[in-house]
């Protein structure tokens, strides 16, 4: 081979053509490095027949490939995932690929990597910076950026301490083996309903074919313990597993649960890895030295030669849904990557979504159900507080009735969960005197009070401000006020309540990374937490059996408004934190407080009545057309000049094609009409199941000139609709 297509990370540039010197053998799927102008760039080898209408460049006028990458080739059926992941998502090729390249393992040829960690010693001049510095660092230790990332000081500032020797050098070797799961150690006792599942998952891994299943089990029914098994089969047989979670706070509470099981750790994928280990991580996948990666949505995109074996936890969680750059859904990309793969899939969730069963009804998923709960733990009593006729004291969020449950439980030693799914302490700050009301300068959204940092903080964009003594607008003191609870404003009234209690807080704030989740898990197991006060961080993945009581302070939270799937989230996410009640032999309770107890979503809560709320919800869907059974794209026009978002949007609206199984409703402002500083608008795209919407949306995009300060996105399926 003299030339080959070369795919660069480049989302602007199309494949390039380059001459292959004598003695480098880049077949598809080697990660070469390449001229580009002036630069080095990183691409990978592509089949020139993926490409049919890209012209062919003359021998004597291509440059030659620079040198060829250590790592492994991306296999065939990732760069199959690949193509159709930005077919499906109308992504650039090069974006995705990038995904697939999220290290720079990919590239980099040394295997030991220079980090840093504090040293015996502190420097002879301490700034203000290296002061703050310090003490952010604490335990950590990472590379120079890394470390100035994470205290919010420049690397200037570290390289000063380094320099100081305030911190000291620390060797790591990028490239250590990961320990190796052994499948017979840890063997459970499953009952004959996990046996049963357990045996179906070990075939289809036996067989080497792609199969999807539905594992539906209700809260504690064990549905980890029965993947496993299939996990245990696939390390039997000499192929990799991946695993995916929703959220990274679960990735600790996992890992130890699977430590217990098969001896060792499994391989982590997340955004709070080092860059050391993400560079290990990355080459022990694309090797096949990593039997089983557990990690977050991104995991997916992690070359695996030998996977026998997806598993998506949590299947049903919107967290699934990547909202920037390429907009993915893991659960469906999971499904995709399966059937290139050839092996089987497993989505794993208590409370299925809709499109998934619908999968199950057409045929297309195979349903495995574990009805009730391991070891006969019996499934809470759910029961409603009408807050309308039992409404809390005044300026307070917790009913008389809930109060007198948590005070029952204090009194037997166990514990209570406190849940409403803010962050923060107070959803708006205004003024009294005047109504002035703090609003992000970059977003139309308010300014939400962290009481704990003394921050008003934007939960859009990120913008903080220090919360103000008096009004911007009128100068008044001490006039303003906290409109509205948080979590923050639930644990100041739980410890006015309880004094005596010991609390802890659970949100994205307090447990940003795997080692505070370690910390709040073990004080709960050890009995050190009597009352957690959490958002939907705590509401999956958490076993503890001494908790027998879940307070849901809003129930109604998020149910008004115009998205299709409003109830369906407030049931899965309602029924998912009452699973954390009464998981050992301990009976468990859950009191819903709700301002619209005739709501179909409270009534299937309180009556337990799943099936009957989503044959509801489902018939609801099909007389709408709505997914799954008809399709949505949104289209969101974005610019920092508002009059040329106006004027760009409108013009779609003009160009808009008129087809059967086609609606195109808008342009109109989106309900964030402006997010990071640029103005948006949206149109919803509304089309059959028939209909190849994607070949429709690029040629209606075609057809409009679009300046390039003006950026238009499109979102495949959305779930977002702000």
């Amino acid at each position: 081979m003299t030339r080959v297509r070369v795919l660069l990370l480049n989302a602007r540039l199309g494949p390039l053509d380059y001459r292959v010197p004598v003695g480098i053998e880049a077949g598809p799927g080697s990660i070469v490095e390449v001229p580009l102008g002036p630069r080095r760039v990183t691409g990978v080898v592509w089949e020139d027949a993926r490409f049919p209408d890209v012209a062919t460049v003359d021998d004597k006028r291509l440059r030659p490939l620079l040198a060829l990458s250590p790592a492994p080739p991306l296999p065939d059926a990732m760069r199959r995932l690949i193509e159709w992941v930005a077919d499906y998502y109308m992504a650039p090729l090069a974006s995705v690929l990038r995904m697939a390249l999220s290290s720079d393992a990919a590239t980099a040829g040394e295997k030991t990597i220079i980090e840093y960690r504090i040293g015996a010693g502190l420097p002879e001049r301490m700034t203000e910076q290296r002061a703050k510095a310090l003490e952010a660092i604490g335990s950590r230790q990472g590379t120079a950026s890394e470390l100035a990332g994470h205290a919010d000081v420049s690397v200037a500032v570290i390289r000063g301490l380094i320099k100081a020797s305030a911190l000291e050098p620390v060797e790591v070797n990028a490239n250590a083996p990961y320990p190796l799961p052994d499948p017979a150690h840890g063997a459970p006792t499953l009952n004959d309903e996990q046996q049963e599942a357990a045996r179906h998952l070990t075939a289809a891994v036996d067989a080497h074919a792609f199969h999807t299943f539905l594992l539906d089990g209700v809260t504690g029914s064990g549905k980890t313990e029965v993947y496993f098994e299939a996990i245990a089969r696939a390390i039997e047989s000499g192929r990799q597993s991946l695993v995916l979670l929703p959220e990274i706070a679960l990735t600790e509470p996992f890992l130890k649960r699977f430590e217990a099981r098969f001896g060792v750790q499994p391989v982590a994928w997340h955004s709070g890895l080092r860059q050391s280990e993400r560079r290990r991580a990355w080459m022990a996948a694309a090797r096949g030295e990593a039997q089983v990666v557990v990690g977050a949505r991104s995991a997916l995109f992690l070359p695996m030669p030998s996977l026998g074996l997806i598993v998506v936890d949590e299947a049903h969680e919107i967290s699934f849904k990547q909202e920037d750059g390429v907009h993915y859904h893991a659960r469906d990309v999971a499904v995709m990557r399966g059937k290139f793969e050839e092996c089987p899939i497993v989505l794993a969730s208590a409370t299925p979504a809709i499109e998934t069963r619908h999968q199950v009804a057409l045929g297309r998923y195979e349903e495995i159900k574990l009805p009730a709960r391991y070891g006969g733990a019996q499934m809470p009593d759910i029961i409603g507080i009408d807050l309308l006729t039992d409404p809390p004291e005044r300026q307070r969020w917790i009913s008389p009735k809930l109060v007198n449950a948590i005070d029952e439980v204090l009194e037997r030693g166990e514990q209570a969960l406190m849940f409403l799914n803010r962050r923060g302490y107070a959803p708006l700050t205004l003024c009294r005197h005047c109504g002035y009301r703090f609003q992000c300068p970059n977003c139309t959204a308010w300014m939400v009070e962290h009481k704990m940092t003394r921050r008003l903080a934007c939960h859009h964009c990120g913008h903080m401000m220090p919360t103000p003594r008096e009004c911007p607008e009128c100068h008044e003191e001490d006039a303003l006020v906290a409109c509205g609870p948080g979590v923050e404003r639930i644990a100041d009234e739980v410890k006015m309540l309880f004094p005596q209690a010991r609390t802890a807080i659970v949100t994205s704030d307090t447990l940003w990374s795997p080692e505070r989740v370690a910390e709040f898990v073990a004080g709960v197991e050890s009995g050190a937490t009597d009352i957690i006060i959490g958002t939907q961080l705590v509401t999956k993945g958490y076993h503890f059996p001494n908790l027998t009581l879940v307070g849901v302070i809003d129930a109604d939270l998020g149910l008004e408004g115009g998205d299709l799937r409003a109830a369906e989230r407030c049931f899965q996410q309602i029924m998912q934190v009452a699973g954390r009640a009464g998981r050992g032999e301990k009976p468990g309770r859950v009191f819903l407080q709700s301002r619209m107890m005739h709501a179909g979503v409270i009534q299937a809560l309180l009556s337990g009545d799943a099936e009957r709320f989503y044959a509801t919800e489902t018939r609801n869907r099909e007389i709408a057309n709505a997914p799954p059974f008809g399709r949505f794209a949104a289209i969101i026009v974005s610019s920092e000049n508002a009059e040329e978002a106006l004027a760009v949007a409108r013009r779609l609206g003009d160009a808009a094609p008129r087809s059967e199984g086609l609606d195109i409703y808008g342009p109109a402002p989106a309900p964030l009409a402006q997010l990071r500083g640029r103005y948006r608008h949206r149109l919803l795209v509304h089309a059959s199941r028939t209909l190849n919407v994607q070949e429709a949306i690029r040629y209606w995009l075609d057809q409009v000139a679009c300046p390039a300060s003006v950026r238009i996105t499109v979102d495949i399926d959305p779930y977002n609709f702000l």
